[in-house]
């Protein structure tokens, strides 16, 4: 059976000496998280996530999802009560609005707690994870009667919410969708249609399901032009606030997936099901980027998750199992073979994974960071420049993260041999859960493309520009600091490589898009590379004034031998990604498509 620790200590290291969250005290959210209270959230979180929701994770993969005649699902033995504690806890409200019931808490300490729920339990995790994106498009876009009616509970967590934009015939290109919104007298509006991929789109948790379902209204134009986004609750909600009548929306399908099978994910049938304009007519896209945003961020915390849990189980086996000697001589003479361990190939897989998780964790609190100070900070620029970063590093996040993530799950495994591949000891779940990460909320191409063909050139390229400068200025201000130097020379050249894969891009991929297509994965990779390796001089700094600060604590050696690691051996990646985007698109286009 596969275990999970929260890692605990990272989130101390990150929030108080890597970003040091404590200097924004004076702001709304900041102010009422001070240290001590977030440890103690994080120390029960990681309770509930450790003892409740990890145990249920092989449960939820053996028994799935059951849909009855009447068209109702029943999650996985465990599911119901495990998600009762949930909202008993208030741990859907954590970092929600307090005018509906949230406690407040920066969107960053809600990072970590998402990050130990999907690590210990991914599937059951999908089930409030969507409803926080239904919460920010209705707190965004909807009318103060409809914040009214809907946020309350879907804070507290009593109701869940759902995305519906996928159809039979139309995945990314939403523009073909059918699905139609006929007016009706009272203001409301009949949708018919079928969506499908809709992740706790049925189940017997809440009382209540939030659907937010992109339509076109009879006579919009065609195309994405004609997308309006509508809030249609399985229980129509009376103006008391119970719940009335069940509406024209039912479950006809179960998908039977290749993982993630403790999440019931959706056929849905709408039939003249009653629904609520949200936002304006014809604008439904632009609401529902609000969920895809805050959705895709949080995939790449689900590819970071299977590969943390993965790695933590791949450590205790590669400690335990007893297979071979050392190259240099036993080192457990005492018995018949040395642990596997100490072998390099398995510390190889050992420490990407290692240097990995910890790269992306930062790179992903980094990031909500400047989410949060988008919202609570009263400087304008520091206002626009998290908007700039939030727009340019979530297709990095959400693709990166994940196919990396999925990888080190896979070396992961690996390291058990054919006990990895074999259920009894859960490894391959990880893996085959990870797996979605890199198709849903936007394909990991499709993320690459978005990259190059929109957050690059936005406003002139101002937050690449922003994100160099950045890098420049920790450059400079550390050049001189010999215990950093080999991380000063890393983030050097690997800034220099992105931004002469951005300038190639910039001379060629407007001459022939098919450049900028078959450059894009590899951008993309360039970009994630450089990030971590930022990341990795953030830390190694903090931990190298850790270690001045508190003298002998093995932590922080530890860190710096991780992200020496990883400048050493994955930093230098760069230059394969650099060399293949500069090839340009002729290699990958030569052939016509009869030769395949």
């Amino acid at each position: 059976m596969p275990s999970y620790k929260a890692p605990l200590r990272e989130y101390r290291f990150l929030l108080r000496d890597v970003l040091e969250i404590e200097r924004y005290a004076n702001l709304p959210t900041f102010a009422d998280a001070p240290m001590d209270l977030v440890d103690q959230v994080l120390e029960e979180g990681a309770k509930f996530c450790e003892g409740v929701l990890a145990p249920l994770n092989a449960v939820g993969d053996a028994h799935g999802c059951k849909r009855n005649e009447d068209g109702s699902v029943e999650t996985p033995p465990g599911f119901k009560d495990a998600y009762k504690q949930y909202v008993e806890g208030g741990w859907p409200a954590l970092s929600a609005d307090p005018n509906y019931g949230g406690q407040g808490l920066p969107h960053i300490i809600g990072l970590a707690w998402n990050e130990m729920v999907a690590s210990a339990n991914m599937a059951f995790g999908m089930y409030p994870g969507l409803s926080h994106g239904a919460y920010e498009a209705i707190h965004l876009h909807g009318t103060d009667e409809q914040k009214q009616t809907y946020l309350p509970k879907l804070v507290t967590g009593e109701w869940t919410g759902t995305m519906n934009l996928t159809e039979p015939h139309c995945g990314t290109d939403l523009g073909l969708l059918r699905t139609k919104a006929v007016p009706q007298a009272d203001g409301s509006y009949k949708i018919t249609g079928q969506k499908i991929f809709i992740s706790a789109g049925e189940h017997d948790m809440a009382d209540n399901i939030i659907h937010l379902v992109l339509a076109r209204i009879e006579g919009a134009p065609g195309g994405t032009k004609g997308i309006s986004l509508f809030i249609v609750p399985k229980f129509i909600v009376k103006e008391d606030g119970a719940l009335g009548e069940r509406n024209g929306v039912v479950c006809g399908k179960l998908e039977e997936k290749m993982g993630i099978h403790g999440n019931s994910t959706c056929v849905l049938n709408y039939d003249d099901a009653v629904g609520y304009l949200i936002g304006a007519e014809n604008k439904g896209l632009s609401a529902m980027f609000t969920m895809m945003n805050v959705a895709r961020l949080g995939v790449g915390l689900q590819g970071l998750s299977q590969s943390e849990v993965a790695y933590q189980n791949g450590v205790i086996y590669a400690k335990d199992r007893v297979q071979g000697r050392s190259l240099t001589g036993p080192k457990n003479a005492d018995g018949p073979a040395d642990p596997i361990i100490v072998h390099p190939d398995v510390r190889r897989m050992l420490m990407d994974a290692k240097s990995f998780n910890e790269g992306a964790r930062a790179f992903a609190f980094w990031t909500a960071l400047h989410g949060d100070l988008l919202n609570v900070s009263p400087d304008e620029k520091v206002r626009e420049k998290a908007e700039d970063y939030m727009a340019l590093m979530t297709p990095v996040i959400k693709s990166y993260l994940t196919e990396k993530g999925y990888l080190t799950a896979t070396d992961c495994q690996q390291i058990f041999g054919g006990h990895g591949y074999i259920e009894e000891h859960g490894m391959s779940q990880f893996v085959r859960d990870a797996r979605i990460t890199m198709i849903y909320e936007g394909a990991n191409g499709i993320q690459a493309l978005d990259l190059v063909g929109r957050k690059l050139g936005a406003n002139g390229g101002r937050a690449l520009f922003s994100f160099f400068a950045e890098i420049d200025d920790f450059i400079h201000e550390n050049e001189n600091d010999a215990e950093l130097k080999d991380f000063v020379e890393a983030l050097q050249k690997s800034k220099g490589e992105l931004q002469e894969g951005a300038m190639w891009l910039m001379q060629n991929g407007m001459s022939n898009f098919d450049n900028a297509g078959a450059a894009s994965h590899d951008f993309l990779n360039l970009f994630g590379i450089a990030a971590l390796t930022y990341m990795w001089a953030l830390q190694a700094k903090a931990a190298l004034a850790g270690k001045k600060a508190n003298g002998a604590d093995a932590y922080f050696d530890t860190k710096l031998a991780t992200g020496r690691y990883f400048i050493a051996r994955v930093t230098p990646e760069a230059g394969a990604h650099l060399a293949k985007l500069k090839s340009g698109a002729d290699p990958v286009m030569a052939l016509p498509a009869e030769a395949f």
